[in-house]
């Protein structure tokens, strides 16, 4: 039985990923655009404001808000350099004090804070965060464009980390010889790759090592 096609914006069993950051992919751009398929014009280009929370202490769960709405996804597994994320929690607000102490909190690994509501608006949770010395709420603004290379999911992305221009490129897939068949064949072998929390934690200060260019 073959591998299942990769469809974008399907859920599938978790994927791996590979995903770099840095000012300038012009090439790999180029030679993504070229070797795509057809993608639905949905996902030609996207734009989103998020807000990343990040933490001094964690790098294994990855928590942003978007329209409203807060979704953390921790680390599985690395294999051949690649990353396999998976959903940990998604909650609304105003969110659950027993949520903040059971699921956020925790995955943040930090001392929690005295909570003395049974339910907290998003203001309000982005206030706790200011408050805390090892968390700092970050604002994150993408672009994104969609392509499909070797039925893997791919996007290049112009991405502002509080005002900081960034450009991102990565490919996704549950099959890990085609993300590293199209790391090859748009020039990308070889290329760091890193995750949405250490490319925040690279610009805001928190980690002192540059991206890849």
């Amino acid at each position: 039985m073959g591998k299942k096609e990769m469809k974008i914006g399907e859920i599938s069993k978790p994927r791996f990923e590979f995903r770099t950051f840095g000012q300038d992919f012009a090439d790999a751009e180029y030679r993504m655009s070229r070797l795509s398929n057809p993608v639905p014009e949905k996902v030609w280009e996207r734009t989103s404001d998020e807000i990343y929370i990040m933490s001094r202490t964690n790098d294994n769960n990855n928590t942003k808000i978007r329209d409203g709405k807060m979704d953390i996804k921790t680390f599985i597994t690395e294999k051949q350099g690649l990353e396999q994320w998976n959903p940990l929690m998604k909650a609304e607000f105003p969110i659950p004090a027993a949520t903040l102490v059971d699921d956020v909190f925790p995955a943040f690994q930090v001392d929690m804070p005295e909570l003395t509501k049974g339910s907290y608006t998003l203001e309000e949770f982005l206030q706790m965060i200011s408050d805390h010395p090892d968390l700092q709420a970050v604002k994150v603004n993408k672009q994104r464009y969609g392509y499909m290379v070797n039925d893997t999911i791919c996007e290049v992305g112009n991405v502002l980390i509080n005002g900081a221009l960034v450009v991102t490129i990565n490919s996704e897939s549950t099959e890990l010889d085609d993300i590293l068949k199209t790391m090859e064949d748009v020039g990308l072998t070889g290329v760091e790759n890193i995750n949405y929390l250490q490319c925040i934690k690279r610009v805001i200060g928190w980690i002192d090592k540059d991206l890849a260019n």
